[in-house]
């Protein structure tokens, strides 16, 4: 097996994911194929060398006295015979060490395939030349025990990378393996996922995956996008709707039209990014790379210093010193030091993944958990976008609310005006009408149960001379809301007042950034009157209003100025240079459009609590690597005295074969440790910050 390991600890994560990723079938590509060999090629030589190490064990003459049977398994030329089955498990299962040690000198990044090469090299050597008659004392058993365990510990830390690595191969797997496609003369013919091209039509009957992006041009149903946006509530979908391939559908037949397949589509942009940000390498994974290199030449060092000081410092024999220093170079391996952030990486990368989070660049991902302010775009970020009724005044004591709102509805229903739809949405009972007619520029007006009624515009008021005294208008317009009334025969029965529908998240989001003491503001093109009202509504610390597209980014530079860090969170189109300025660009609502090119961060779902997300599980990463490399350094700093025989003098001393217990056992600890973070569906009652988070992170 070609297994170049000084890539493992060095490099991170990155070689599992450099291998190319077909979307037309692989089911995952070569990198599971490439972790799935090395973990079965391990495991291989473990089990052979463990079997090989049992007669290294029988024949052995130290086991053979401390149970007493020298005399009776002893026979002339036995120690050739431990040397040829501990040759076979110097070179077999040693082996993949000894490589990755020229791999690692050829880079010139000595780690822990240095170490170990080293270490079992220095055994083998010795205990050979004293096999052929040179006078001293035979480590070929601790030298098995010691592969034994480093092929051991290599096996479990290889299941725990490729599971940490599957990201990629659940999101391919989404991914139906053929469809039903439409053909020109009505008929359905079952074809492979790679033979779909745009514009086709492909039917998906009910519980099947989608095939494809696409448009609805026939059906009606629900379907899940869970796997894809996090979203676990299944989204109503009809006529018009645009579907994403790899989504499950729910009850009813769709017929879509196919908008994009292959690389261009939602989940093969999304296995882009997932990559991207595993392969790229933060500050902490290069901080870690160099702590791994130094520790080797710091293990190496101890190594030859230990020899040396119980040699001739304390005058033991050659064997005793050998053996120390075998067992110093073997316990600091740094593979736990190495493994440290790269798992920490694929597990937040893919953790953010599954729940709609897409990152695009880490450095920036790990800064927002530094973060001091946020500055919402207004428009399709903390709002809908679209019009919503937010009050309904009844002007005349002979009609109530639903009444008032009944005969608007019904009026407006007829009219295609955006603030007619609103009107006509706040209703669920609508009434035949009579005699429509719109009113260019001021409104519309018909007959309902026999009454005239018009919905219309204050302008209209003024026209017709209609006195409006009523003291809760004004408010209402000072707060940027639009205002219609509503009169019946002749007469003002009622106003109603419109406004961009607020997000029900985002004052939940805004209330979590503040108690996580960042500050909260927001930039729009409004008028001062709309910013202040949604301001007030969301609880901002502050608005930045009837700023232009082109200004937003000074803006930005300008809180920047203030000496804060600040993250811009927008749309991703008019607030491209917005995000670009911002220390982290986040484009909230990007749907089944990801690629964003401004953005650090993109959150397919159009809900401010990703925001809140999003920082949480930047810190709760972050913590994750401190505790990896708090663990993995001062495990070393326990390890390397104890090794070197520090508490001899009490009688502890660490063979060889126990310092690998230890190292692999510290290897398994990160790895288990980088495997706990989660995003947790309910938050920590203690924790005050993420009381009000939908979704929060604990690491």
């Amino acid at each position: 097996m070609e297994h170049h390991h000084s890539e493992h600890p060095q490099d991170g994560m990155s070689h599992t994911m450099r291998e190319g990723h077909d979307m037309k079938g692989s089911k995952g590509g070569n990198h599971t194929d490439h972790h799935a060999h090395m973990a079965a090629d391990f495991r291989k030589r473990f089990w052979i060398s463990l079997i090989l190490t049992l007669p290294i064990l029988v024949l052995s003459p130290l086991l053979q006295k401390l149970v007493g049977v020298r005399e009776i398994i002893h026979f002339p030329g036995d120690t050739y015979v431990l040397f040829g089955f501990s040759s076979a498990v110097f070179w077999y299962g040693g082996w993949p060490f000894l490589k990755g040690l020229f791999e690692e000198i050829k880079s010139r990044q000595p780690g822990m395939m240095t170490l170990v090469a080293v270490a079992i090299t220095t055994a083998y050597v010795y205990s050979s030349a004293v096999a052929f008659g040179l006078t001293g004392k035979i480590f070929f058993w601790e030298l098995a025990t010691l592969v034994d365990i480093m092929l051991l510990g290599h096996w479990i830390e290889m299941r725990s990378v490729m599971g940490a690595s599957k990201a990629l191969e659940e999101l391919a797997k989404l991914m139906p393996s053929d469809a039903h496609k439409l053909m020109p003369d009505g008929s359905v013919k079952g074809v492979p996922l790679g033979e779909l091209a745009v514009d086709d039509k492909v039917l998906i009957k009910p519980g099947e995956k989608i095939p494809a992006d696409g448009v609805i041009v026939e059906g009606e149903s629900s379907v899940n996008e869970a796997m894809l946006t996090g979203e676990s509530t299944p989204v109503a979908k009809k006529t018009g709707g645009k579907v994403i391939g790899g989504a499950i559908n729910g009850e009813g037949s769709l017929t879509i039209e196919v908008k994009s397949t292959g690389k261009d589509s939602f989940l093969a942009q999304v296995i882009v990014l997932v990559k991207q940000a595993q392969e790229s390498k933060s500050k902490t994974q290069r901080l870690a790379d160099t702590a791994a290199m130094w520790l080797t030449i710091v293990a190496l060092s101890c190594g030859v210093v230990t020899f040396l000081i119980w040699l001739v410092g304390m005058s033991k024999e050659f064997a005793f010193a050998i053996e120390r220093a075998v067992t110093v170079m073997v316990i600091t391996c740094p593979h736990a030091l190495g493994l440290a952030v790269p798992l920490v990486v694929a597990v937040s990368t893919a953790l953010a993944a599954k729940n709609g989070l897409l990152i695009r660049n880490r450095v920036s991902f790990e800064g927002a958990r530094k973060l001091q302010a946020v500055i919402f775009d207004k428009t399709g970020t903390l709002t809908e976008g679209r019009f919503g009724v937010t009050d309904t005044l009844v002007l005349s004591r002979d009609i109530d609310e639903e009444t008032l709102r009944q005969y608007a509805a019904s009026v407006d229903a007829n009219s295609e005006h955006p603030i007619a739809k609103a009107i006509t949405a706040a209703s669920e009972k609508r009434l035949p009408v009579e005699n429509f007619k719109s009113i260019p520029g001021k409104g519309a007006e018909g007959r309902v149960e026999g009454k005239e009624v018009k919905v219309v515009s204050p302008g209209f008021l003024h026209e017709q001379n209609i006195d409006l005294a009523d003291p809760r208008i004004e408010p209402l317009q000072a707060q940027g809301k639009t205002v219609v009334f509503v009169i019946v025969e002749g007469k003002l029965k009622g106003a109603i007042a419109l406004a961009d529908i607020i997000r029900p998240e985002a004052k939940q989001a805004i209330d979590v950034l503040k108690a996580l003491n960042i500050q909260c503001m927001m930039l729009t093109g409004d008028n001062k009157a709309t910013a202040k009202w949604v301001s007030e509504q969301v609880g901002l610390d502050e608005y930045f209003a009837e700023v232009l597209p082109q200004d937003k980014a000074a803006k930005v530079k300008e809180v920047q100025s203030r000496g804060i860090l600040v993250a811009m969170t927008g749309d991703g189109v008019n607030d491209a240079p917005a995000l670009a300025q911002a220390d982290v660009g986040i484009a909230i609502g990007a749907g089944s459009d990801v690629a964003v090119e401004t953005a650090d961060v993109i959150l397919v779902r159009s809900n401010p609590l990703d925001v809140v997300a999003i920082i949480q599980l930047s810190r709760a990463t972050h913590r994750k690597m401190i505790q990896n490399l708090f663990w993995a350094t001062g495990y070393n700093a326990f390890a390397i005295p104890l090794a070197a025989g520090a508490l001899y003098a009490w009688g502890v001393l660490l063979s060889p074969a126990l310092g690998a217990v230890l190292m692999s056992a510290s290897t398994v600890i990160v790895a288990v440790n980088a495997r706990l973070l989660r995003l947790k569906a309910e938050p920590k009652s203690e924790d005050k910050a993420s009381r009000a988070a939908v979704r929060p992170v604990r690491s």
